[in-house]
C-alpha cells in the first residue's frame, strides 16, 4: 500500500514537472525571437530593464534559465546583456542562478526520459559524443574541466550529466562553480561596453574568442581520447 502511494506520489511529480517544462518551452518558443532580439541590443535590454526593477532581474534570470531548458537559445549575447545592464558581478550572479535552475529541471528530466528527449534538441551523433561521461573513476573532474573551459557545448552537457550517476547535488556543485570564469568573460566585456570602454572590451572579447578555440578543440580531443579508452 505504501509502495502504491509513494509511486502515485512520484508520478504526480513527474507530471507535475513536465507541466512546468511544456510551459517554459511553449513561452521560449512564443517569446524567444523577440527577446533575443531585445539582448541583441544591450542598450534598449538595459533600458528595459531599467523600467522593470526587481522584474528585469528575474526577466534576466529566466532568460537564462530558458537558454539551459530549452537548449536552443544562444547564451554569449545573455550573458553579455546581462553585464551591460547590471554590471560584471551582478550580471554574473544572475545568470549563473539561471543556469543553475536550468540544470535543476534538465537533470531529472533526462534520468526520467534518457535521451528521448535529448533528441528533441540534439543529433544523435552529438549524444553518443558523450560516451566519456560514463568514466565514473574521475567524472567529477572532468565535469569540472569541461564546464571550466570556455567554448565547450554546456547546453548538450547539461542534459548529458542526466545520463549519468553524479547526484544532483554534485551537478550544481561543481557545474555551478565551473561555470564562473565563462560567464564572467562575457559580463565584463559587456560591462565595458556599458561605460563604454571599448578598448578593453575589445581585449576582453578577442581573448574570450581565443580561449574559447583552444577549449572547444580540447573538448573534442578529450571526447575522443575517453571514448577510446
Amino acid at each position: 500500500m505504501n509502495g502504491k502511494k509513494i509511486d502515485r506520489s512520484k508520478a504526480k511529480g513527474v507530471c507535475l514537472l513536465l507541466a512546468g517544462a511544456a510551459c517554459l518551452a511553449v513561452l521560449a518558443l512564443a517569446l524567444s525571437e523577440p527577446l533575443m532580439n531585445l539582448v541583441k541590443d544591450p542598450q534598449t535590454f538595459r533600458d528595459w530593464v531599467s523600467d522593470k526593477g526587481i522584474w528585469g532581474q528575474l526577466a534576466c534570470v529566466g532568460l537564462m534559465f530558458l537558454q539551459v531548458a530549452i537548449a536552443v537559445l544562444p547564451g554569449e549575447p545573455l550573458e553579455i546583456a546581462a553585464g551591460y545592464a547590471f554590471g560584471a558581478w551582478q550580471g554574473m550572479a544572475l545568470c549563473l542562478i539561471g543556469a543553475l535552475l536550468g540544470c535543476l529541471v534538465v537533470v531529472p528530466l533526462t534520468r526520467r526520459y534518457g535521451t528521448r528527449l535529448m533528441r528533441l534538441f540534439f543529433k544523435q551523433e552529438q549524444i553518443d559524443s558523450l560516451g566519456f561521461l560514463q568514466n565514473t573513476k574521475r567524472l567529477k573532474l572532468l565535469v569540472f574541466v569541461i564546464f571550466f573551459i570556455p567554448g565547450s557545448p554546456k547546453d548538450l552537457l547539461n542534459y548529458g550529466l542526466g545520463l549519468t550517476r553524479m547526484r544532483l547535488t554534485d551537478v550544481l556543485l561543481v557545474t555551478g562553480i565551473a561555470r564562473i570564469p565563462s560567464i564572467i568573460t562575457s559580463t565584463l566585456g559587456g560591462s565595458a561596453l556599458g561605460q563604454q570602454n571599448y578598448l578593453f572590451a575589445a581585449a576582453v572579447f578577442l581573448l574570450t574568442g581565443l580561449i574559447s578555440a583552444a577549449g572547444l578543440w580540447y573538448y573534442r580531443k578529450l571526447s575522443r581520447e575517453e571514448k577510446a579508452a
